[in-house]
């Protein structure tokens, strides 16, 4: 009887992958995926280490999409004076044929004291000839992989990182709050990093984040949130209005409201560290821990009034209602006073 066939094991790729945050030179960097923050920063940190090792640096700008025969050949060809070359190629998903074929030849025989980097974005298949010879190995290259930043998770751990690099101090409930502000638009989070790393002195509050930040529309939606929540039903009143009178949108207001009431539905009853529970529903740490908080004084009917306070308020301010404040009061009303609204 002929001996069952095991399942192949996908290859490994022989390429090696280093993260953006730790970026390093080699002959040949394919700097990959659509997140043009990370993808920036990598660049930057390979000029950087080069630069570091001999000022005298050539540096080159390439475009693949407008290439002229034989650039990549004699940008990376040793100078009279045996200065090292970067030469950094943008638009490689959408490289003409001749850069192609000269990428593709230039991998066989990689110039020595040249680094060569290719962006590309992941937005076509272009150039995939190139991307499956240098993956596989050909050119002695490596891989900066800067895969696309869509969940909250993903914005949390992006945020943390930028602190933990700079080695400074943030309290999560600070973190939670910028990220809040910036979860539209990765660069302006990366800035405001960056900001408060380079302005603020000592670990940063949640203080210092509604300092800086507090006209930033998600910061207002979660301080209603947090005062409607806590049962202090006059001060979220007042949030509410002053973060309306700022020009903060209903829909992310309520937004706001939906995800912390998803998160308390999802944490109650369960028993457990805050380890534990993190682990298994796919949170943070501090997560579990502020809706432990958020909690007190919750029982399951009115959390159950709440998130259906919460649902009617959603679909009223994106157009099944004439009045979106009106909506959001009464929201705010039944989740700030545990109990049902009176028409």
């Amino acid at each position: 009887m002929a001996a069952a066939r095991t399942p192949a094991r996908k290859a490994a790729p022989k390429i090696p992958q280093v993260s953006w945050r730790d970026p390093r030179p080699a002959p040949v960097v394919l700097v990959s995926g659509p997140e043009e923050v990370c993808a920036e920063r990598a660049i930057a940190g390979i000029r950087d280490y080069l630069r570091a090792e001999d000022p005298a640096l050539e540096v080159s700008d390439v475009r693949a999409d407008d290439y002229a025969a034989g650039t990549l050949l004699a940008l990376t060809s040793p100078s009279l004076f045996g200065e090292p070359r970067l030469v950094r190629v943008s638009g490689v998903e959408k490289c003409s044929d001749a850069f192609l074929q000269e990428a593709v030849s230039y991998l066989d025989n990689p110039q020595e004291g040249a680094t060569v980097v290719l962006r590309h974005s992941g937005a076509s298949v272009r150039g995939k000839k190139l991307l499956d010879a240098l993956r596989a190995g050909t050119g002695g290259g490596i891989e900066i992989a800067c895969p696309a930043v869509k969940r909250d998770s993903d914005r949390f751990d992006f945020a943390a990182g930028e602190f933990k690099a700079a080695g400074k101090r943030i309290q999560p409930q600070a973190l939670r709050a910028l990220v809040s502000a910036f979860a539209d638009d990765l660069t302006e989070l990366a800035a405001a990093c960056q900001q408060l790393i380079n302005d603020v002195d000592g670990d940063i509050t949640e203080d210092v984040v509604t300092r800086y930040y507090g006209g930033r529309v998600e910061v207002s939606a979660f301080v209603v949130a947090d005062t409607a929540i806590a049962g202090r039903y006059g001060e979220a009143l007042v949030a509410l209005r002053h973060a309306l009178a700022s020009g903060a949108d209903p829909v992310p207001m309520v937004a706001a409201f939906a995800m912390k009431l998803r998160t308390m539905a999802r944490v109650a009853g369960i028993r457990g560290s805050s380890r534990e529970i993190a682990s298994r529903l796919g949170m943070k740490d501090w997560q579990i821990d502020r809706a432990r908080r958020d909690l007190s004084g919750w029982n399951e009917r009115t959390l159950g009034l709440a998130i259906q306070a919460t649902a009617r308020a959603d679909a009223e301010v994106k157009g099944a209602a004439r009045d979106p404040i009106f909506a959001l009061e009464r929201m705010v009303t039944v989740i700030a006073t545990r109990a049902p609204f009176a028409e």
